[in-house]
């Protein structure tokens, strides 16, 4: 007859998952003989080797009183389900690593494949890293507000980019966040020029007049805002565009003149 110690030694357990298994009702507990002590025999060393088989292979535990006890039919049935549920958890743990690998500098966290592609792009042809951050923070409230509408807005935003007054836009912001002072005006002003260009052609196409059909929510319209006019040089380009007739940021309005 063996002691606990020796019983968990053969099966090659710990004495914690011995006891935890006469807890939870697996392991039949014997009686204590006149010393006080408890003495297990070879049919406990055999069922704890099977439970603890079946737990290393990912059986729940609360499952695996009835396996112990299924015959073949069952238990292979039972075993085919668990085989199931472990592909799925494996699939989707790979997918987690997948999307952990792509967090890189962090301009993926929280937004859609399609929007880190586009930030990477931005980054490519000179964007500063305060522009890439604003961005980046703008499209994490877009993707979560109207999340089927990202093809359609990457899509757009990606055509931009093969106009070159927007690159040169985005060059203009990285100018600008390098400068010293000396020519924030000018290059403002240059960057409003350029916008004022790129908004008479959309609205000459019928551009403007469908932004409500991609983004009709006022109010998250004028978050958005409130997010670029945290910027000193957002809040002048935005003064120097109602200048020359324009309104908005994420919605562009022609002002009545």
């Amino acid at each position: 007859m063996l002691t606990i110690g020796q019983l968990a030694s053969y099966a090659g357990v710990t004495i914690r998952a011995v006891r935890h298994y006469h807890q939870v009702g697996l392991l039949p507990e014997p009686e204590r003989d006149r010393s006080g002590y408890r003495s297990y025999d070879a049919d406990a060393v055999v069922r704890l080797i099977r439970i603890r088989t079946l737990a290393d292979a990912g059986v729940p535990l609360a499952r695996v009183q009835e396996l112990l006890a299924a015959d073949p039919a069952t238990f292979s049935v039972a075993i085919d389900e668990i085989d199931r549920r472990l592909r799925a958890e494996i699939r989707e743990l790979q997918e987690h690593r997948r999307r952990i690998a792509q967090l890189g500098s962090g301009d993926s966290l929280a937004v859609p494949d399609e929007v880190a592609d586009y930030l990477d792009r931005v980054r490519s042809i000179g964007a500063p890293d305060v522009l890439l951050e604003g961005e980046r923070d703008a499209w994490i409230l877009i993707a979560a507000r109207y999340p089927d509408q990202i093809p359609a807005f990457m899509a757009d935003k990606r055509a931009q980019l093969e106009d070159e007054r927007n690159v040169r836009f985005y060059q203009l912001i990285g100018e600008l966040v390098r400068d010293d002072g000396a020519d924030h005006e000018r290059l403002v002003h240059e960057m409003a020029d350029l916008l004022v260009e790129l908004f008479e052609e959309a609205a000459a196409a019928g551009q403007l007049a469908q932004q409500d059909e991609f983004m009709d929510d006022s109010a998250f319209i004028r978050l958005l805002d409130s997010m670029a006019n945290e910027h000193p040089p957002v809040r002048r380009l935005r003064e120097l565009l109602a200048e020359r007739g324009w309104a908005g940021w994420t919605r562009i309005e022609r002002l009545e003149t």
